[in-house]
């Protein structure tokens, strides 16, 4: 077997772990993705809107400089497009 060979059975090895690994990961995602949807409809069943909890859900990743950002430009532009409170 040529040095070459060996790389080529080596990196074959590699690849073929990494796609199982990714491929492993991406069932895990969709299943989570099912659960999810899950919570969202249980929720809606109880009177809660999902639109509001899905933005609930991103400001709560934001940090608070960057909620008050967001929330200046969207009372600015509401401000401009006269449907201002």
């Amino acid at each position: 077997m040529s040095d070459e060979t060996t790389l080529a059975s080596a990196d074959g090895g590699k690849l073929a772990s990494y796609m199982d690994r990714i491929e492993r990961l991406e069932e895990e995602r969709r299943e989570l993705g099912a659960d999810i949807r899950e919570i969202y409809a249980e929720a809606k069943g109880n009177g809660f809107d999902t639109k509001v909890m899905r933005q609930i859900l991103r400001l709560k990743k934001m940090t608070a400089a960057d909620r008050a950002e967001a929330e200046f430009l969207r009372d600015s532009y509401k401000k401009l497009l006269g449907i201002a409170d």
